[in-house]
């Protein structure tokens, strides 16, 4: 394809696959994706390993950066934190309330000093910059920031590596506010996403945007939110979109870093088994909605904290979850939860990256042909 996305990054089908899984990012870019490591929960020792390795299996072919340097977090700008020093910040009322929730389910309880190792905390702004100093070390053809504009650290490097920068946008008003500090590739995420979402629809949002950035020159527009098929990413690129942004179909791949437990949820859940939820993150985020994200919602809840906080006691808990069912506790599964997006209904199958790929790649012919056949 001929879109500025695909000059922009030397790419030849614009289907971006976000994951945190190293193995999907090689076999997505090698079938004719262009995948992006998702990178904030690594430390910058971790990262040279994953970037190392994918550097030695990708042949040459681009990929991608993703992290999560929060604009708006209170504690961004504090130093050396590890995850041990965030938990034992975490109010004592919200371990017993997220104790008495595992221990219903017969799951080994946390603590300040959990089963997790004492690592760097990749949402802060000194660890994020450490990762960056990692990323630029390396061939990557894209580093894009979620939750807000991109700290001007990370605009400056690029520009040094001739690197170009995108950012996840929720609304027009973000959209124009990133472009005029700098960000060179805009993801229109629309309320459908996984994870971090705002209110708005995929399928207003993308030609809002599109039409809202017209006077700023030719800055590609990825469509995200919902999309896990290729006659879907034929409609965004008929709104005036680059290209998609995908995630959620990535997740059941037999190459993710998903348990089989959580493939499991995927592949049975329906589109209306989703819920945006701050019981994750601290943000609101799409997850799967689970007896997780209802007792954060119900009356005894503390209430939520912020990011890290949130994110870290979460992060716990679900892995201790994780554990306890792969144990062969089936009752825990009830409390199972992970980011994904409403499109996870259309998934109904475990299936290679590469696989999912060709399925985009004839789905999209396809619906494009269709049209072709309405003008005729």
């Amino acid at each position: 394809m001929n879109t500025q996305f695909c000059k922009m990054v030397g790419v030849e089908f614009p289907l971006v696959a976000f994951s945190h899984c190293r193995d999907v990012v090689v076999a997505v870019s090698k079938a004719g994706g262009f995948g992006v490591l998702g990178a904030t929960t690594f430390t910058p020792e971790q990262l040279k390993i994953e970037l190392d390795w994918i550097d030695d299996h990708i042949d040459g072919i681009p990929y991608g950066i993703d992290l999560a340097i929060a604009e708006n977090m209170p504690a961004k700008h504090e130093t050396n934190q590890t995850f041990y020093s965030v938990m034992s910040r975490i109010p004592e009322q919200h371990y017993v309330f997220t104790n008495a929730l595992l221990q219903k389910h017969g799951v080994n309880t946390i603590s300040a000093h959990s089963e997790l190792d004492d690592e760097e905390v990749g949402y802060m702004h000194d660890t994020a910059e450490r990762l960056m100093d990692e990323a630029f070390r390396h061939p990557i053809r894209l580093i894009v920031n979620a939750l807000g504009k991109p700290p001007q650290s990370m605009i400056d490097r690029a520009r040094a590596n001739n690197v170009p920068v995108g950012a996840l946008i929720g609304s027009k008003e973000h959209a124009i506010r990133q472009v005029e500090a700098g960000v060179d590739v805009l993801i229109a995420q629309g309320t459908e996403a996984a994870a971090h979402c705002g209110e708005v629809t995929t399928l207003v949002l993308v030609p809002e945007v599109t039409r809202a950035i017209q006077k700023y020159g030719n800055i590609p527009v990825l469509a995200a939110g919902g999309i896990v098929t290729g006659r879907q990413m034929a409609a965004a690129m008929t709104m005036g979109a680059d290209g998609v942004w995908t995630g959620s179909v990535w997740l059941p791949t037999l190459e993710s870093e998903m348990s089989q437990a959580l493939r499991e949820k995927y592949i049975a859940a329906s589109s209306r088994d989703t819920v945006r939820s701050r019981s994750m993150s601290g943000k609101t985020a799409r997850l799967l909605k689970t007896e997780w994200t209802e007792a954060w919602e119900g009356p005894e809840s503390p209430g939520y904290l912020q990011m890290p906080f949130q994110s870290l006691l979460s992060e716990a808990a679900q892995r201790n979850i994780d554990k306890s069912i792969a144990s062969g506790n089936k009752e825990a599964m009830p409390l199972l939860t992970y980011a994904v997006g409403q499109g996870v209904g259309m998934l109904d199958s475990i299936k290679s990256a590469k696989a999912v790929v060709q399925e985009f790649k004839e789905d999209f012919l396809q619906a494009t042909e269709r049209i072709a056949s309405i003008l005729e």
